[in-house]
This record gives C-alpha cells, structure tokens and sequence, in this order.
C-alpha cells in the first residue's frame, strides 16, 4: 500500500522539505491588482515580500480550483498512491477545504481523506510532514488518518507580528483596533485556535514580544518537531538561536513564511509551532 499526502501551499514548508517526503502541495494564488500569479509556481518568496513592501494596494489570496486538487489527487494514483491523505489551511479562513473535498468526491479510484487542519502556515505544515513520515514507514491510510486527525487538536500556533496593519489590510482586524495599536505602539501575539486568529497577548516593543514568543514555546512538553518560520525578521537568527538553546537535540525546522500567510502577517512576523504529546 502506498500512501500520499497532499496539502496547499499555506503550509509554507521549503521545497527541500516538501521533495524530500514526496508531499504534493497544492498552490494557491496572490492577486496584484489585476494580475493574479500561481503560489510557487509564478510567485516565489523572494518576490512576495518584494511586492509586498512597495506597493500601495492590498494583495488578495485566492483557494485553488477543484480542479487543481483533482489534477493532483489523479497525478498521484497514476503514480502509484492507493490512498491519499490530504490536510489542508482551516476551512474557517479559507474556501481551500471546499475545493479539495468536492474534487475527492469526484475521484473514485482510490479511497482520499480530506482533513481540516484547523490550523495555517506551520501548523498545516507540521501535519503534513508527520503524515508522510507514517506513510514512509507504510503505515495504512487509516492510521496516517487518524495519527493527523489526532494532531489537530494538539498543535499549537504562536506568532508575534510587527503590526496590524497588514490583518486590517486582510480585513481580519477592524480599522479602530488596528490604529489604536498602531498609536500605543502595540506588537500584537496571536494565536490559532480551532482555525481562527485569536488574540494571544500584547505587548509595547519588539524585544518584548519576542521573549512572549519564547515564553509561548516553553509550553511545549517534549516535542519531537519544531518549527520557526518568520516574514524576513532581520532577528530571527538570534530568536532561532534560542530556541535551539532550549531544546536540544530536538528536530527544528526553519523557513520564510510565503505569500498565502504572508499577506496578512506582514513584514518581520515569528511564528513557532509544535504538537503536544498525546
């Protein structure tokens, strides 16, 4: 039995890491005014937070097509899946689960398992990864299935952001809350929970808001997999540095977040992430 696993690109996990487990990421897509470019595929990281910076308008995300999903559901059993697991950004903030549940139905050959991961960025990321680690092993689609399901619940999303300015862009903060921050200065803490953006803390400067981001990653108890990804911080090697300094030993993954979240997290955003022990 060979198991894959597919996700969207609002993982934000490298290629290396992507190729290396053989995960099939399906692309969203960022709208520049009126050009629209294919996540990955016509827009790098690089070029992202380029656009980003130094224009004036509002980038706009969009969910792949049904048939984006169907294409890679099909690609991966002419390949030689017999089943396919697909862990996708939380269906609270985007139409992207619609899209990979109404292609599934309409593909038959294969049982496909269509999981809300309730999360973004890492948090799908780190779902994706410990899902194919289990196919790799030739764990059964049950199993891969449920092990996934299982993390949903306990995977934990923490990141500091620089400014609202970018959520009120995206229109997932209002204009009054965003300003009032911007006038006290506030660098906002958020979090992820059952796949919203909840406010996790705030606090008055960056180097505040960073020792939060540790304080948050002390919740971890024995984690096998970290990960730590950020908006072109200019500081995240030192904040890396740290947390490395305290879990060693453990598996950390580091990365740019891409355009998906990006977009609405901004410039010099942290984030971290981890999953409880059962």
């Amino acid at each position: 039995m060979t198991i894959r696993i597919v996700t969207d690109s609002a993982c934000d996990l490298p290629d290396e890491l992507v190729r290396a487990h053989g995960i099939e990421v399906v692309p969203l897509s960022i709208t520049f005014g009126d050009e629209t470019l294919v996540d990955r595929e016509q827009l790098g990281v690089d070029e992202f937070w380029t656009r980003l910076t130094t224009m004036k308008g509002v980038p706009q995300t969009a969910a792949p097509s049904i048939g984006a999903f169907e294409q890679a559901f099909r690609r991966l059993i002419a390949e030689g899946a017999t089943g396919i697991v697909c862990v996708n950004l939380a269906s609270a903030l985007s139409a992207t689960m619609q899209s990979a549940e109404l292609a599934a139905r309409s593909v038959t050959d294969v049982p496909i398992e269509v999981i809300d991961s309730e999360s973004a960025t890492i948090g799908i990321g780190l779902m994706a990864v410990a899902a194919a680690r289990l196919a790799e092993q030739g764990a059964d689609l049950a199993t891969v299935t449920a092990a996934v399901r299982s993390q949903v619940a306990r995977t934990r999303i923490f990141g500091a952001l620089d400014t609202l300015e970018f959520l009120k862009r995206g229109g997932r903060v209002g204009a009054a809350k965003a300003l009032v921050g911007e006038v006290l200065s506030v660098k906002p803490c958020i979090t992820v929970r059952g796949g919203k953006i909840d406010e996790a803390g705030k606090v008055r400067t960056r180097s505040k808001a960073l020792a939060w981001l540790l304080g948050a990653l002390d919740q971890a108890k024995d984690p096998e997999l970290l990960m730590v990804f950020h908006g072109l911080a200019e500081d995240a090697p030192e904040f890396i540095e740290k947390v490395q300094a305290r879990f060693p030993g453990v598996e950390l993954v580091t990365g740019v977040l891409g355009p998906v979240v990006g977009t609405h997290t901004g410039p010099r955003a942290i984030g971290v992430g981890w999953v409880e022990s059962a």
